[in-house]
């Protein structure tokens, strides 16, 4: 049964956004669905060989989405941060080199850099 909800959902929400994040929950509110999306605790390209520790989420952000069924939909996004241990500095995925990749839709690419730059 839950390949036939991530496939669903999968068809609900912008083409590639389960690659990077997660859903979390779902809640219909007075103005319509909100949808929460966490960022997977997945290391950004360049730091897959370093020691990275989660450190918790940037601000939440709303990005309003195509109405499902009359219903307006809001995405609820968090974005992980990570220390880099050895530098002690703190990363955050860059959003314009994943938009470039290969595996990426153009709406999905369109929709990241609506987002976040």
């Amino acid at each position: 049964m839950q390949d036939t909800y991530q496939t669903l959902v999968g068809l609900l929400l912008p083409e590639g956004i389960l690659d990077y994040f997660e859903l979390v929950t779902v809640a219909q509110s007075q103005t319509g669905l909100d949808i929460y999306l966490e960022e997977k605790n997945i290391a950004p390209a360049g730091y897959e060989n370093q020691r990275l520790e989660s450190k918790g989420f940037l601000p939440e952000i709303s990005i309003q989405d195509f109405p499902i069924r009359g219903h307006k939909v809001a995405l609820r996004i968090k974005r992980r941060r990570w220390e880099v241990l050895e530098s002690k500095t703190i990363i955050t995925r860059d959003w314009n080199l994943v938009q470039k990749g290969a595996r990426m839709t153009t709406e999905f690419g369109t929709f990241l850099k609506g987002i976040f730059g």
